[in-house]
């Protein structure tokens, strides 16, 4: 084949290319429009390449998934250990989650989806994650260990309320000074003085 005809093409993609344009579809349209042949239109490659892959769709919506934990674990909590003070890292814990739309998106639709084989222990995975290391947090910042656990649920509670009440009921978005006050209000009520 002619050296000019080898460029044309596109690149092969990786496993991980058809991943993340899973978690991207998850976050527009949700984990039921998770499908080979569009997400290939999408790529601008035929399905094959899918196969090349993976089985199945399913074999797709789990890889999507552990790289959304996997990308949850770098991103949240491998940045907030640069704080070691307990107080200053729950405020940056909650200042980078309240900026960052499309892990939401994702985490909400997923939601949505709690009763599909492959979400639900992706999502009661992440979720005791989660409040393990909030309950962590709260108990060195002197909370008492049962108090540290209420207020860790009270924590992801809100969270979770907030997200149904932004993305999925349909409440009118914040604008920007009113969402910061929010945010600092949450800090200030949750993070022990």
């Amino acid at each position: 084949m002619p050296a000019a005809a080898k460029t044309d093409r596109p690149t092969r993609l990786s496993a991980s290319d058809w991943a993340h344009a899973a978690l991207d579809v998850i976050a527009e349209d949700g984990v039921a429009a998770v499908a080979v042949e569009p997400l290939a239109r999408r790529l601008g490659v035929t399905k094959g390449s899918f196969y090349w892959h993976f089985p199945s769709r399913e074999a797709l919506l789990a890889a999507a998934l552990e790289a959304w934990e996997a990308m949850e674990q770098e991103t949240v909590f491998g940045k907030l250990e640069a704080f070691p003070e307990p107080r200053e890292r729950l405020r940056n814990l909650f200042r980078l989650v309240a900026h960052e739309l499309r892990p939401h998106k994702i985490y909400s639709e997923l939601l949505k989806a709690l009763d599909h084989p492959v979400v639900q222990p992706v999502l009661a995975r992440v979720s005791q994650r989660r409040m393990d290391y909030l309950a962590a947090s709260f108990r060195q910042a002197g909370l008492p260990r049962l108090e540290a656990i209420n207020r860790a649920r009270l924590t992801y509670a809100a969270y979770v309320g907030f997200l149904q009440l932004s993305l999925q009921l349909g409440q009118p978005r914040l604008h920007h000074d009113e969402f910061e006050a929010y945010v600092g209000h949450v800090m200030d009520t949750l993070i022990p003085a």
